[in-house]
């Protein structure tokens, strides 16, 4: 199939998603548009809930995050019973700490300050307070953070190196591997943070040899919030113990055991508490719409599509916060301009939806369902806006969330 062959398939998948006839949306790194699908699966969970009630733990609800877990770990091809579910990253990532013994000499976390600030907090707290020693290697621009310093930093007192995979502010694509590799010769984990990659950057975990994934379905998964994903490499499933842990994780959960603890085999052994039943369901539809997509399709139009957008902002001598090389670029681009948040706003009040990020600027995010016309008429509205002084109409307004 030609690159063109690929792009009209991809574009005629755009009916599934109402979002997209009301607005430009160009935000699917912050939130994905809503397949219409998810009302559809939604609308069965409140039957489900209304017509079995408590029957529906046995006939439905209790193997639901499996059965999601597997569909979306097909993504990132993971073997089937890898990969649990959570409510966020931060608990996914939480989990992963508790299975550790943060009390001997090997101790390290080593992460980057470019790391999403959640799971930062996670770990400085939750390992710090059981003895871990953080190491953050710094970004010498704010785009990226060089490889070599990252491996210069893993050694043998290293015992978790969670990295995303694709940096939240800048897109900037960190070389995973290199980092797994390293991690494996100093036995190391690795913790990727594939929040920002899985759906629109290819991901192999056997080939990355990564120990953890995390992520979640809420962005480029369009799968909406209290959907997060935690794989496990295989040859660890059966022996790491949680201690973040919960009656999912038992084997005989409905026998009401006093401790101690007896953990399941797979992925239920890394669950807790009683999941997030309707998030399950909104999660089911937009990862098999990214799997009959495909990511390689998707990467091949996003590069095609940020590189349009650096291109026209850098003609408007823009500054662009995202790095060149196409390699090394995700599915985002974040241009700096004057007033870029006052800016921002106006662009939400015209429905062009974007948003913004301190020391980043305004995020604009195409993905597989977005044309090239709505990408043109970003810059577009950004210079008008600019030329205009449209944006002081929201001088004064506090931030928000986007």
């Amino acid at each position: 199939m030609t690159e063109r062959e690929d792009e009209q398939r991809l574009l005629a998948l755009r009916g599934h998603f109402p979002t997209l006839e009301t607005c430009t949306y160009l935000i699917s790194n912050s939130l994905g548009a809503m397949p219409d699908e998810a009302a559809r699966d939604v609308g069965e969970y409140a039957r489900t809930w209304t017509d079995r009630g408590v029957r529906a733990w046995a006939e439905t609800w209790w193997a639901l995050a499996g059965e999601v877990g597997d569909g979306i770990g097909r993504l990132f091809h993971a073997p089937s019973g890898t990969v649990s579910m959570h409510q966020n990253v931060t608990i996914a990532s939480a989990v992963v700490t508790s299975c550790f013994d943060w009390s001997g000499p090997r101790n390290g976390i080593v992460f980057t300050d470019m790391n999403f600030p959640s799971v930062r907090y996670v770990y400085e707290r939750f390992a710090g307070g059981m003895g871990a020693r953080i190491v953050e290697v710094p970004s010498p621009d704010g785009i990226g953070v060089p490889t070599e310093a990252i491996l210069d930093a893993i050694d043998e007192t290293t015992l978790l190196v969670p990295i995303s995979h694709v940096l939240f502010q800048s897109a900037w694509i960190q070389d995973a591997k290199a980092i797994c590799e390293r991690a494996a010769e100093v036995g190391a984990h690795v913790v990727l943070d594939a929040f920002q990659s899985v759906g629109t950057v290819p991901v192999d975990v056997e080939d990355l040899g990564c120990s953890f994934l995390v992520g979640g379905v809420l962005k480029w998964l369009c799968g909406g919030p209290g959907g997060a994903y935690l794989y496990v490499r295989p040859d660890l499933l059966e022996s790491l113990e949680p201690r973040l842990t919960g009656w999912m994780a038992h084997p005989d959960p409905f026998d009401f055991e006093p401790p101690p603890m007896r953990f399941t085999s797979g992925a239920y052994r890394f669950m807790n508490g009683t999941p997030n039943v309707p998030g399950l369901y909104a999660a089911k539809a937009g990862p098999a719409i990214i799997h009959a997509a495909g990511t390689e399709a998707i990467r091949t139009k996003s590069r095609r599509q940020t590189a349009r957008l650096v291109d026209a902002a850098l003609a408007e001598g823009w500054t662009v916060r995202a790095p060149m090389d196409p390699d090394r670029r995700g599915g985002t681009v974040a241009i700096e301009v004057p007033n870029a948040y006052h800016v921002k706003l106006e662009l939400l009040r015209r429905e062009v939806i974007v948003d913004y990020r301190p020391g980043a600027g305004i995020r604009i995010s195409p993905h597989f369902y977005n044309t090239d016309d709505e990408c043109d008429h970003a810059i577009h509205e950004i210079k008008d806006i600019l030329t205009t002084r449209a944006w002081k109409r929201h001088e004064g307004t506090k931030h928000t969330v986007t």
